[in-house]
């Protein structure tokens, strides 16, 4: 069997393994320690953000986001439907409800007509918003002059969910500087990893600190253990800070390196396009840098011979290639069923017609030749040799 090509998989540096053993040459293996204070000051260095407290997960840092906000139970909380379920998931640990808000078509993030439409209607039916989650999809920066101008004419905290948008820019203003309070995570699939963690940006120092506290059990400043509220384990440890720091090293390396896979691809369905074919990449608006942590596609059945995501998505399995859909938006999922929902239905027709391929920093030439090999086999050679993944 052919080797698995991933969408997204770790890479690692030089510097990792120097971080952790130092770790464990000082037996700071125990929760905190120097590296995550380290790793907390180049995270700030590199964003811009003033203030930076490294955690357990991108899904803790929206938690205490909204705990710090004071959403509470039937509260309302205005997210992005096109998203990963972590963006709207802590709403509902709050007992709160989610209200989804469609994407546009240039960012394919939230739009800022639908927000100020959900905004406008709640408020009509006497329930004000109490935070708005924007997210930078797949490393693009939303629309965020627009959005932040709506979130401040009504007075609604803005959260920014920039999990996968490290080093990501509009105008050189870095992602996870734009909101009230900020969101990262350095999952094992993210642009760099911490194999888990996560971290809260924000220019207000005493949000911060707050959330280290409550990040720690909440525990008061007593000789012995003692709480006056609820608190929670999601403070980073030390170990995991350190193969951050590492990373954090990197990181430019990999941000050049996945904008180079984007720029490969663009150029393959741009040859692609010119034998009578229209699939579509993503492009970057005037202003906005991507870190283009992972590279996506549209293809639209009638502009493509009846060939569909899925039909691309089905031949790179069959060869050991990993592909994924775009985000199943949030208002079309299950357990959020009967949240209210703002849109047109942009976010349902890029689920339905959208595909990220594989971009990982680490993947090799060889790797290309395979993926290119499959869409070379499925665009150019009639009749389709993979029709029996072909859907009507």
């Amino acid at each position: 069997m052919k080797s698995k090509i991933w969408l997204s998989s770790p890479h690692m540096g030089s510097m990792e393994q120097v971080f952790v053993q130092e770790a464990f040459d000082t037996n700071w293996i125990a929760p905190l320690g120097p590296h995550v204070n380290g790793f907390e000051a180049d995270l700030q260095q590199y964003t811009g953000a003033a203030h930076a407290a490294a955690l357990s997960s991108g899904t803790a840092a929206l938690h205490l986001s909204l705990i710090m906000l004071n959403v509470k139970q039937e509260d309302e909380v205005i997210c992005q439907s096109l998203t990963f379920s972590a963006s709207a998931n802590p709403i509902a640990y709050q007992g709160a409800t989610p209200v989804f808000v469609d994407s546009e078509q240039d960012t394919w993030n939230m739009s800022p007509e639908y927000l100020e439409q959900a905004i406008v209607d709640r408020l009509a039916k006497g329930k004000k918003p109490a935070a708005i989650i924007v997210v930078h999809l797949y490393g693009m920066p939303a629309k965020m002059k627009e959005i932040i101008r709506i979130a401040a004419q009504y007075e609604i905290p803005l959260i920014e969910d920039a999990a996968e948008a490290l080093g990501s820019s509009i105008d050189g203003k870095k992602c996870g500087t734009f909101g009230k309070l900020n969101i990262l995570s350095f999952n094992g699939n993210k642009i760099i990893t911490t194999s888990g963690g996560g971290a809260l940006l924000s220019e207000d120092d005493d949000l911060i600190k707050k959330a280290r506290f409550l990040a720690t059990q909440a525990r008061d400043d007593a000789p012995h253990y003692q709480h006056t509220q609820i608190g929670y384990n999601y403070r980073m440890s030390n170990v995991v800070a350190a193969i951050g720091r590492g990373q954090m090293v990197v990181l430019d390396e990999r941000i050049a390196a996945r904008r180079a896979n984007y720029d490969r691809y663009e150029q393959f369905f741009g040859e692609i396009n010119k034998k009578g074919y229209r699939v579509e990449v993503l492009p970057e608006p005037k202003a906005y840098f991507s870190n283009r942590w992972l590279t996506t596609i549209t293809v639209d059945p009638e502009l493509n011979k009846g060939i569909t995501r899925e039909v691309i998505r089905l031949a790179l399995e069959k060869e050991n290639i990993e592909s994924r859909p775009l985000w199943k938006p949030m208002h079309l999922q299950p357990v959020f069923a009967g949240a209210p929902f703002y849109g047109d239905g942009v976010s349902e027709g890029l689920f339905e017609r959208g595909l990220c391929l594989p971009s990982g920093s680490n993947l090799m030439e060889e790797d290309f030749e395979r993926i290119f090999e499959v869409l070379e086999k499925i665009f150019r050679l009639l009749p389709n040799p993979w029709t029996g993944f072909r859907q009507s």
